[in-house]
């Protein structure tokens, strides 16, 4: 039997049809299709009813720690005292609860907005231990290499991540910088933690006091170190030789590598050399961020 030629028969639909004008439907219409309803019109909103999208305070996307307009909220004491006294940070809203404006002495000029401790938590990650104390503020303007290279004092002390993502040890390490006097923390571009509202908590001051540096590529800012005149250590639990005995006098680079993978090879064959911390035999590991605090400590009794 003769199979009909399908050649020129109507094509079905693809969702990858290409572009140009195209009719609705090609099948022909029903003789008995009955008429589309007309839909009912909308009553108009009574006048005074807020409408569901009026804005009733800051309401930012849920636990991400920013406000709607992609700012982030600063949270706690120290992180929102700090932020208020940087005179490089703008400043836009000052929460407090009723409890915490009773004991708040004034930073700068913006005037607190007393409100209820709910208010607070919609605008913070959940969990967020914020003292009845949270602060909307433009993020710091982002910093290159060239702005702390060029102005290290002779004996100057970096701080270098090598991929380190927590920002709780990111925020530790700041405020660790900040105790001993380093000049700055370095950190990669990728695979580092961001300078969010947790990280500030976690640093408890300290974003506001020593400039956290992102670069694209850890071994050549070593190199750019290297060049101008620092010393770099990489801390490495497998070292030969103590920390104490590794650095040196004059400028100073510190670098610390992510908990569980260390250094990388790159990051270590660019060190000057590797020192590890005194530790007993039986429990050689520290958290990072505790790491740094007894290498800072080092560094500072040269």
């Amino acid at each position: 039997m003769k199979k009909p030629d399908r050649r020129n028969a109507p094509q079905g639909k693809s969702s990858h049809s290409p572009s140009g004008p195209r009719g609705r439907d090609e099948r022909p219409a029903r003789a008995n299709a009955p008429a589309p309803q007309a839909q009912p019109a909308r009553e108009p909103r009574p006048e005074g009813r807020p409408d569901a999208r009026t804005d009733r305070g800051p309401r930012p996307n849920k636990g991400s720690g920013k406000g709607g307009s992609g700012q982030p909220w600063l949270y706690g004491h120290h992180a929102v005292r700090a932020a208020l006294a940087n005179p490089n940070r703008k400043s836009r809203r000052l929460l407090l609860t009723e409890e915490a404006a009773r004991d708040w002495k004034p930073v700068g000029s913006l005037r607190p907005e007393v409100v209820e401790r709910i208010t607070i938590e919609s605008v913070l990650p959940g969990g967020a231990v914020h003292q009845g104390i949270a602060l909307l503020a433009d993020p710091l303007e982002e910093l290159g290499l060239e702005d702390v290279l060029f102005t290290a004092a002779p004996d100057a002390v970096f701080v270098l991540l090598d991929q380190v993502t927590d920002p709780h040890n990111v925020g530790a390490i700041l405020r660790s910088s900040a105790v001993f006097g380093a000049a700055c923390v370095i950190q990669t571009d990728r695979h580092a933690a961001t300078a969010t509202a947790t990280l500030a908590k976690a640093a408890s001051g300290a974003l506001d006091k020593v400039p956290l540096v992102r670069v694209v590529n850890l071994a050549r800012t070593i190199r750019q170190l290297q060049e101008e005149g620092f010393f770099v250590v990489g801390l490495d639990g497998q070292a030969d030789k103590t920390l104490d005995e590794a650095v040196m006098p004059g400028r100073l680079a510190l670098v610390m590598g992510a908990e569980g993978d260390g250094l990388r090879r790159l990051t270590v064959d660019s060190c000057d050399t590797l020192g590890r911390l005194p530790a007993a035999d039986d429990f050689a590991s520290l958290n990072v961020s505790n790491a740094a605090a007894v290498a800072l400590y080092i560094a500072s009794k040269r």
